[in-house]
């Protein structure tokens, strides 16, 4: 059935779409018979001649108890049903995959129970059950993915849990959903959900036939730091056209001479900025604060060295 709600790609969609469908309709029906009540009753009892007054009206038992109970009957409906799902959404299986998720702005950390890290990009298998821990490094976030029907908030000095089985294989979009400050916007991820058999290729760092890696050979290396510079969140920090934000502008930037916290300065080229990626507070440029993170471990060298030759491009 072809709907106004975006494609269903979790088992907990089919609940949570099967409710909204069901509310809308409703809604939808008694907005209809109500809206020609009111015009039906407005034409047949409106006031005729000046003379006419006004008929004395008290009450009709039968109308009130059905007004009441089917109603109150609707509302239960609803409720046990939304109950129902919202115990199988809190609820993830034991045999449920965990993965640790940072939420910072203005990026996404992932954590595997491997050991092995994904930076905006959330690597899931298909049909595999996904347990989410969640933790914010400062403001409240919401992870939320459309495709899967999931959102929690993430509140900084706790955890939050979140769970869903990915049932199509692809890309979705993962978007923070609540206002973490001015760079909220590129706050943007991906979930990307392999078959079993590639899953496994990518668990033990082989290339996928159908991913990134691929990606990276079919480009030149600054159309891919191009990629990665989006992929990544660096946008949300460091602008392309000259624009003061977070971090400094990559317009420009490489050739330059940046003067730094401790007085020194420094010429940006290759080396100062592989640096600043993997030990972003090494070299701190002045009139900027130390809230970039490390990408050691998350960015492997040929994908510093794509988005390097893309910086040299920003001119």
């Amino acid at each position: 059935m072809s709907t106004w709600i975006p494609e269903s790609a979790s088992n907990l969609a089919a609940s949570v779409d099967n409710i909204t469908l069901f509310v809308t309709i409703v809604s939808l029906f008694f907005f209809i018979l109500i809206s020609a009540v009111l015009v039906g009753f407005s034409i047949k009892y409106r006031r005729k001649s000046e003379d006419q007054e006004t008929a004395y009206i008290t009450h009709n038992p039968v109308i009130e108890t059905i007004w009441t109970i089917i109603p109150t009957i609707l509302l239960m409906v609803i409720f046990a049903w939304g109950w129902i799902a919202f115990k199988e959404l809190r609820n993830p299986p034991p045999e449920a995959i965990e993965v640790n998720v940072v939420a910072k702005q203005w990026l996404w950390e992932f954590e595997y129970f491997t050991g092995k890290k994904s930076l905006n990009e959330l690597f899931v298998q298909q049909n595999k059950p996904v347990r989410l821990i969640m933790r914010s490094d400062d403001v409240i976030h919401s992870f939320f993915v459309p495709q899967f029907r999931v959102k929690q908030d993430i509140l900084p000095g706790s955890y939050q849990q979140l769970w869903f089985t990915p049932t199509k294989v692809g890309t979705f979009d993962l978007l923070c959903a609540e206002y973490c400050g001015s760079g909220h916007s590129q706050m943007l991820a991906k979930v990307t959900v392999l078959s079993p058999e590639a899953f496994t290729r990518w668990e033990k760092g082989d290339e996928l036939e159908d991913g990134a890696a691929v990606a990276a050979i079919s480009v030149s290396p600054a159309e891919r730091g191009k990629e990665l510079h989006s992929q990544r969140g660096c946008l949300a920090c460091h602008s392309i056209d000259g624009k003061e934000v977070i971090g400094p502008t990559f317009k420009n930037l490489y050739g330059k001479t940046e003067k730094l916290a401790d007085g020194s300065s420094v010429l940006v080229d290759e080396n100062y900025i592989r640096e600043s990626i993997y030990e972003p507070q090494a070299k701190m440029v002045e009139g900027y604060p130390p809230t970039m993170p490390s990408f050691k471990g998350i960015l492997s060298e040929e994908e510093v060295t794509a988005l390097i030759e893309y910086i040299k491009t920003l001119k």
